[in-house]
């Protein structure tokens, strides 16, 4: 153990503790591992004005001292004297950033409760300046009761200021100001003491600056600012459809010329058959929904590119915390719209185990962008395109309760795995909050280029691959001539599908849906290929029949409940073989991913069957 006086550099993450410690040090460091776990301990010589030599120590940053990871509960350890082979401080240097000076306060008003000598260094101030705020050191430390000294570490200014107060702080100097009162607060007091000490060390800051607070107190209230978050969606759900009308015209248009060329060129048979029933109508039926996802992430594109998606976060982070999930587990269900694969790949930054084993477990609740295609077509063939209110289109208002019912679905299953098989306490969760700024467009288009690229690249394999499959299937055996069986009927799927229907009759599910809910598996969209499939297939040579859309075949065959039905089963069943691979990588076994799958698609199950039997019992037709 050291005899050398011991300071810890302490701070929230990127609040620049590592780059005032590499100033303050210079080439005098060593690093290694704290005793018993696996986390750096970056420890240096530090210099005083008088010559005499300090151990500097540089602390995981954290948010409170109460840890939630092994770094945070290092550093909780090493300031509270528990740390195995570490002694305690003797003093401590808090590192603050001092354009987030109110997020950072709040752990600094908890390290100086401690009562151990305390410095301030008021970090990145020169950040702070450029971006309009200038503020009082000095009057930031008689709120606090400790020195304040402002830096910039990788220009090392105030480096000096800040070794002659730590030397008259470690000889035991009288502070030039009372102490503050250190009276242990909760979370919320803390933190509202935080922001009443930040406003009165500003001097002065920009309009954009007070504007931005102002936007926050509406964006960030909890009231206001969940409505806010609910208007943004609802109308990001109208746009979907709104917006899309007349490029999924036009692609639709492409599709039946490219039908009819292949039909007036080519004589009936298997090749025919295959380019027409499995690649065209197949294919082209999922493709076809390309403007409604484009659509849908240029919203999401824009909300992360102006600062307003981690305003959403921290809003969401209250509600989650009802259920037993901490924040950390908003960014990996955020990603999960987009796909739950990547989503689950996110919960690597949880570190709570059991609260990263339910967030895994809830992800494929979110109703990723593969679902997309398969409301937009049941929607789009049973509800009506009428407005229920000024500018309020019906179709779009049943979207967003679609996604709705898989977020409120997600945190009441969240909440039921928490109170049992995952039952465990949770973690806090602080974020810090972006500039607003306007989004860049090439930014936004290169997004929505490289989100086509995705999509399309998955319709030319997955989708293509599994509508080819499908119908092959479709097609053999062949219904003998004169015989008046119907293809399908005949055919190797449709005896699959058939076998499987008697299980799903009950909840209002026909042959179609159940032989459409095989190949799905691979991905969600295949449903729409699949059933383009098999009803293009089933008109045979029926022309009126071939120059009807799948939503007006749909709605010539299926009931309402049935198709009401349809949409809940999709709310919750996981239908993607990749989701399951990724989970069971995750967890690192078959447990947790049968387990996923199975509650499911038992919810699946009893969710279509509750929809379809109050559906029927309404009388909708």
């Amino acid at each position: 153990m050291s005899a050398l006086p011991l300071v810890a550099l302490v701070g929230n993450p990127n609040a620049g503790k590592s780059a005032l410690f590499n100033a303050l040090t210079g080439a005098r460091q060593k690093l290694g591992n704290y005793p018993g776990v696996t986390v750096e301990r970056k420890a240096g010589r530090l210099v005083l004005a008088d010559g005499r030599p300090v151990e500097l120590v540089d602390l995981p940053g954290t948010y409170s001292l109460d840890p939630a990871s092994p770094d945070e509960q290092v550093t909780r350890d090493v300031v509270m004297g528990r740390q195995a082979g570490e002694k305690r401080p003797d003093a401590l240097v808090i590192v603050v950033d001092a354009a987030n000076l109110d997020n950072h306060l709040r752990f600094a008003l908890e390290l100086i409760a401690l009562g151990l000598p305390t410095i301030v260094a008021l970090n990145m101030v020169d950040l702070a300046t450029r971006d309009g705020l200038e503020l009082d050191a000095g009057a930031l430390s008689r709120e606090l009761g400790v020195p304040v000294v402002a830096t910039v570490a990788v220009r090392k200014r105030g480096l000096d200021h800040l070794r002659t107060e730590l030397e008259g702080l470690l000889n035991g100097a009288p502070s030039a100001y009372p102490a503050a009162a250190t009276a242990a607060r909760d979370f919320d007091a803390t933190r509202q003491e935080a922001r009443r000490i930040a406003r009165a060390a500003i001097i002065r800051e920009t309009p954009s600056r007070r504007l931005t607070a102002a936007v926050d107190r509406v964006a960030l209230h909890p009231v206001f600012g969940l409505a806010l978050l609910l208007a943004l969606l609802f109308v990001m759900f109208q746009a979907v459809y709104a917006w899309s009308e007349t490029p999924i015209a036009m692609i639709e248009g492409v599709a039946e010329t490219a039908a009819g060329l292949a039909r007036d060129s080519l004589p009936d048979g298997i090749l025919r058959s295959f380019l027409v029933d499995g690649v065209i109508n197949g294919v082209g039926s999922v493709v076809v929904f390309l403007p409604q996802i484009l659509i849908l992430f240029f919203f999401i594109l824009m909300l992360e590119a102006t600062g307003y998606m981690v305003r959403a976060a921290f809003l969401m982070d209250g509600i989650m915390a009802k259920v037993g999930l901490s924040g950390r587990a908003f960014i990996p269900l955020l990603s999960s719209f987009a796909c739950a694969i990547p989503g689950i790949m996110a919960t690597r930054t949880i570190s709570d185990p059991k609260d990263r084993l339910t967030t895994i477990l809830i992800a494929p609740l979110m109703t990723c962008s593969a679902r997309l295609p398969v409301y937009a077509v049941i929607i789009g063939a049973f509800i009506p395109a009428r407005d229920i209110g000024y500018g309020i289109g019906l179709q779009g208002f049943v979207l967003f309760c679609l996604y709705l019912a898989g977020i409120i679905g997600a945190m009441l299953v969240a909440l039921v795995l928490r109170l049992t098989v995952t039952k465990g306490a949770s973690g806090s969760f602080l974020m810090e909050m972006p500039k607003y700024q306007w989004p860049h467009p090439q930014d936004i288009l290169l997004g929505l280029w490289q989100r086509a690229v995705i999509f399309l690249k998955r319709a030319g394999t997955i989708i293509f691959t599994s509508t080819v499959i499908l119908w092959v299937l479709l097609s053999f055996p062949r219904v003998p001539e004169g015989d008046p069986a119907s293809q399908v009927d005949h055919s190797i799927a449709g005896r699959i599908a058939s076998g499987l229907n008697v299980v799903l009759e009950p909840i209002g599910f026909n042959r179609d849906i159940s032989l459409a809910l095989i190949p799905a598996m691979a991905a969600r969209e295949v449903a729409v290929s699949a059933l383009a499939t098999v009803y293009s297939i089933d008109a045979g040579d029926d022309e009126a029949a071939l120059e009807q859309s799948l939503g007006d075949r749909l709605k010539g065959q299926w009931p309402l409940p049935t198709a009401l039905a349809f949409l809940a089963w999709f709310i919750f069943a996981p239908q993607c073989i990749s989701t399951i691979a990724v989970t069971r990588r995750e967890t690192n076994g078959w447990k947790w991913p049968i387990f996923m799958t199975v509650y499911l698609f038992a919810l699946a199950y009893v969710a279509a069957g509750l929809t379809y039997w109050t559906a029927a019992a309404l009388g909708l037709a």
